[in-house]
């Protein structure tokens, strides 16, 4: 059987060189200010993102890609590689338009799309990034795609994820939270601990007022969540502050067996909603 071919969208936060060694396609969504596009990590960086966010008087939007974008990229897959499956893993539905998107595109393909099998992670960033590269992962060693969906579906169902959110500046821009609730939210130090439900929505799990006590309640957070597991991997995410990741591992090592550490950015579709200062973190089961 033909290789399976692993595809994603941008907002998986891979970082690029991890995403270009397991062969994984990403396809990038676009980000606006004002009229200005740019391409997710092609035409801007997240270092370029986070340096301009708090300049910009217009929250930055965000558009996925259109169903020929997709359709020309699964064309040009099969060009390449005659008769493998392709498993397509994006952002949640309930955040994006982007899996829609790219079931579209399978549509659009009729006989040809017949290999493809498009995936709703009902999840964000890096929470569904490292499925897609654990599924990259299984296809190197050839198995199915039924094999790969299968362990990515345990893999969702095991991963814990909590997003610290440092300003509220954001989260008001996007009508998430009321002017007045964000000034009296500022005034009183509120940092807002994040997450992402079975549907694949953000909710507010709850309000720490100040950074470091925000930090330690998530880490209880965790404690909580993974009762029974001896070994853990996780990712950090940070708004191009590495410093700031590292430090939060650094942190998480002396309460967890660490197995697999990954550091990578929270893209902007999630940094536009979320601002600067923003801590992801991303928890599953070590094999």
């Amino acid at each position: 059987m033909n290789r399976t071919i692993i595809v994603t969208d941008s907002t998986s936060d891979i970082p690029p060189a991890m995403a270009e060694a397991y062969g994984i396609e990403v396809v990038p969504l676009t980000l606006m200010f004002g009229e200005e596009a740019f391409r997710d990590n092609l035409d801007m960086t997240p270092e370029q993102f986070y340096e301009r966010l708090p300049r910009s008087s217009q929250l930055p939007t965000t558009s996925q890609p259109s169903p020929v974008e997709y359709m020309n990229v699964y064309r040009d897959i099969l060009e390449r590689y005659p008769g493998s499956p392709i498993l397509s893993f994006h952002i949640s539905s309930g955040l994006s338009g982007t899996y829609q998107s790219a079931l579209l595109a399978k549509s659009m393909l009729e006989e040809e799309g017949e290999g493809i099998t498009v995936v709703d992670s009902l999840s964000a960033s890096y929470g569904f990034g490292f499925m897609v590269v654990e599924a990259a992962r299984l296809a190197a060693e050839d198995k199915s795609p039924e094999a790969i969906l299968e362990a990515v579906e345990s893999l969702r169902q095991s991963r814990k994820l909590y997003f610290l959110v440092d300003t509220l500046e954001y989260l008001q821009k996007g009508g998430r939270i009321g002017k007045a609730s964000a000034i009296l939210g500022t005034l009183l130090n509120i940092k807002p601990i994040l997450s992402i439900d079975a549907e694949g929505i953000i909710y507010a799990v709850e309000k720490v007022r100040g950074r470091k006590k925000a930090i330690a309640r998530m880490i209880e957070l965790f404690k909580k969540d993974i009762q029974g597991v001896d070994k853990i991997n996780v990712a950090v995410g940070h708004t191009a502050e590495p410093a700031s990741g590292e430090e939060f591992l650094k942190e998480l090592s002396g309460h967890f067996t660490l197995e697999e550490k990954v550091l990578t950015n929270v893209g902007p579709v999630v940094g536009s909603h979320v601002g600067n200062g923003t801590l992801a973190v991303f928890i599953w089961p070590a094999k």
